[in-house]
């Protein structure tokens, strides 16, 4: 598997970005210490008018501080029958980060609406089932047609990179109207490693029945605190495997046009359309841990 940067184009006035969606010919991205939903045309990039999530005191400096910021860091969109929704959610790795937020989008001329949603009883059932001494840290969701996906990643842990799995529609009752936690299960992950650190996950999304992911390595040991970002990687998650052992995902470490590799911190994909077999074009969002964000462009060969 071969994953090269096509173009780059830098997201003005958009901190921070943690994770992008496609819903037809719009592209929606939400930031981590941000409190707006953004979109932009899916082809050109050009900004629309954000949506305001929800209201904070503590945006006038362009970012939300890092004690205080919900971490949106998830991000998925989902059928609702005719119409779709977006599902943003916060890592919960501190008790401000277990908000999310359902965004209803209108499928005509009108406005999307918002509505917040507790993620605490969620978050602490799946506190519950990982291992101990381990912090709870979700970085990515997507959905297929029967499951949510919750990414966790582990910093600086080989074996810490676990996906939950619940059924879709219960999770969904859970989440929007506070219902009974659905049964979770889980797969875990070992990621490739630079310099000796483990990546960890850090995006995903579904497109043509699979589901494609991201992961960064960054120097730290700490949910919390960033560190040096030594690089990234693209690929596929596998289908569900059977066994309790961690199983090793070989994705593509990604390059820039000249096959040198590209060092920033990808955040999310999202696939924007299929360009031949087992090629395809997506979309990435990266932050650079100092407020700014960028798109990258990417061929993914040999999916």
């Amino acid at each position: 598997m071969k994953a090269t940067i096509v173009r780059q184009y830098e997201l003005p006035n958009l901190p921070s970005a943690s994770g992008i969606e496609l819903v037809g010919d719009t592209a929606y991205i939400i930031g981590d210490d941000s409190p707006f939903l953004y979109s932009c045309s899916a082809q050109s990039l050009a900004p629309n008018e954000p949506l305001a999530l929800f209201e904070t005191a503590h945006f006038s400096s362009g970012r939300i501080p890092k004690d205080r910021k919900p971490d949106l860091e998830c991000l998925a969109a989902i059928a609702t029958g005719p119409g779709r929704a977006l599902l943003a959610c916060g890592s919960g790795a501190t008790a401000a980060r277990e908000q999310g937020f359902w965004v209803d989008l209108p499928q005509g001329p009108g406005s999307a609406t918002v509505q917040p949603v507790s993620l605490s009883r969620l978050y602490a059932a799946l506190r519950q089932a990982l291992p101990g001494g381990i912090t709870l840290n979700l970085e990515a969701a997507a959905t297929t047609a029967t499951e949510l996906l919750l990414f966790q990643r582990t910093v600086g842990a080989e074996a810490g990179n676990i996906v939950f799995r619940l059924p879709l529609e219960a999770a969904l009752e859970c989440i929007r109207h506070q219902r009974e936690v659905p049964p979770v299960q889980q797969q875990a992950f070992r990621l490739p490693t630079i310099a000796g650190k483990p990546a960890g996950f850090s995006g995903a999304c579904t497109f043509d029945n699979q589901v494609f992911i991201t992961a960064s390595v960054e120097d730290t040991q700490d949910a919390i605190a960033d560190g040096e970002v030594l690089g990234s990687f693209v690929g596929l998650l596998p289908a569900v495997q059977t066994g309790g052992k961690a199983a090793l995902l070989e994705l593509a470490h990604l390059v820039l046009p000249d096959g040198q590799p590209y060092r920033g911190k990808v955040e999310s994909i999202v696939v924007r359309r299929t360009l031949g077999a087992g090629r395809y074009e997506a979309l990435l969002v990266t932050d650079d841990d100092a407020g700014g964000s960028t798109a990258v462009l990417i061929e993914l060969q040999g999916a």
